[in-house]
């Protein structure tokens, strides 16, 4: 992960949040989940910076899109009681891996805030798009 990396894929999820007509804070983060870029639309919600930044934190440490969490968070789920600190647990945070097979590691992740969770999931793919084609 490098800045200019992601700063486009900071960019990329702007431009689907304009697309999906979202007003959104975007957060990307290296392996150790500490932020190496970060963006707020005008107009985007007040809790943003902290969910985009928690929402790629998690995706990083968990190793999984957050979308797959809600159902794991649950009561009686395999990771109840996990939500809450750090862990956003709702769409819109995306891991980004490197390697394949065994060498296969995260690398970084993707934390989208300020639409729904389907336009926060749709922003955090587009931003994913840009490490998967670099």
């Amino acid at each position: 992960m490098n800045l200019e990396l992601a700063l486009r894929m900071t960019e990329a999820a702007l431009k689907q949040a304009f697309r999906e007509g979202a007003s959104i804070s975007v957060a990307v983060v290296d392996e150790g989940g500490n932020l190496v870029s970060f963006q707020r639309m005008d107009g985007a919600e007040i809790s943003g910076p902290v969910l985009a930044q928690g929402k790629a934190y998690t995706s990083v440490a968990l190793r999984r899109s957050t979308s797959d969490l809600p159902a794991l968070t649950a009561p009686g789920g395999e990771l109840s009681g996990l939500a809450g600190g750090r862990f956003v647990c709702f769409g819109g945070g995306v891991p980004l891996w490197s390697g394949y097979g065994e060498e296969e590691r995260v690398v970084g992740g993707i934390g989208v805030s300020g639409g729904t969770v389907t336009q926060d999931v749709a922003c955090a793919e587009a931003a994913a798009s840009v490490w998967s084609a670099r």
